[in-house]
């Protein structure tokens, strides 16, 4: 693609970059070349507002390691060994690295990122598509993605996370602001907020589940430790724990939301160490519900259970 003044100006760019683009390359150029000397020039604020603007090509680039102040590719970037950048790695397409991703500030691909080891944005990581990392996630600010998030070890995020599809961690994930999921979260050890989590469908944590405001679940819950929130604990079905369950003071635990109560004794069901003090709506069958409430527990698997991670097993 060829950039002129008169494309270039139509899209209002600011007063310093519309003059670097008329001394620098005499109002025309290739978008990608453009795109090169703007990060040469240390201008990358305006290589970003520039493929903003203009978007994404179908260009490839292969190369065996980035190791630069940034890096603003509008097609996708294939590096064999890893990337470490002072600043941005950006992508228009996808970012694909047989070793892992660290920036200063921003990671960003208009489609997947793609790491065989650590992915680490010391700023925001941002994807239009799937966020895959063979290590650890770990984002300074914000975490957004389009997709599926799936980490072997860790996903962690100093602000906001929100995820389109799955959140899938081989161990904990850990946010200081909220989780909003739009299918289900799985994870091998915590899951943990300082403000609400929201999942379209289920939780299933192998430690515990914790944030600092209310959670929720369109459909069922299941912790190998407790599930412990601020404000109210909302599931469409079941809620279990092997530890406590606890709501904030003055809130409830509501369970069988979205389940008719002719069908509460099988997906419904609650079940911890203790009878949850603030138990508002649920079939009880924990360690104190008597024969007939363990047998209900243990006749059917959560249904839930099977379907909420189809595309993550």
């Amino acid at each position: 693609m060829q950039l002129t003044k008169k494309f270039v100006k139509a899209k209002n760019p600011c007063a310093g970059g519309y003059k670097w683009f008329i001394r620098d390359h005499n109002g025309q150029g290739d978008y990608q070349a453009v795109l090169d000397a703007l990060v040469a020039d240390g201008r990358v604020s305006d290589a970003c507002w520039l493929l903003d603007q203009f978007g994404p090509t179908d260009a490839v680039l292969k190369l065996d390691a980035v190791d630069a102040n940034a890096i603003v590719f509008a097609g996708t970037l294939e590096v064999r060994m890893g990337i470490n950048v002072d600043s941005v790695v950006r992508a228009g397409r996808s970012i694909v690295t047989g070793g892992g991703i660290r920036a200063g500030e921003t990671i960003m691909a208009g489609e997947n990122i793609t790491a065989a080891a650590n992915i680490a944005s010391g700023g925001n990581l941002r994807a239009g598509g799937d966020i895959s990392a063979d290590w650890g996630i770990e984002a300074a600010t914000r975490l957004d993605c389009a997709g599926n998030v799936r980490a072997k070890w860790d996903i962690c995020a100093g602000q906001d996370l929100a995820v389109t599809g799955h959140l899938h961690a081989g161990q904990d994930v850990q946010t200081q602001g909220a989780i909003k999921c739009g299918q289900g979260i799985k994870t091998g050890g915590d899951v943990r907020a300082d403000k609400e989590i929201n999942a379209a469908c289920g939780i299933q944590a192998g430690g515990s589940i914790q944030c600092g405001d209310h959670l929720a679940s369109g459909w069922g819950m299941i912790a190998g430790g407790d599930i412990r929130a601020d404000g109210s604990i909302r599931a469409g079905e079941g809620v279990q724990a092997e530890g406590a369950i606890q709501a904030g003071d003055g809130h409830g635990v509501y369970a069988g939301l979205s389940v008719r109560l002719d069908a509460w004794s099988v997906c419904a069901r609650v079940s911890a160490q203790t009878r949850p003090a603030q138990l508002v709506s649920g079939y009880w069958v924990g360690q104190d519900a008597g024969e007939n409430g363990d047998a209900a527990l243990g006749a059917t698997r959560p249904s839930w259970q099977a379907a909420a991670y189809p595309t993550l097993a």
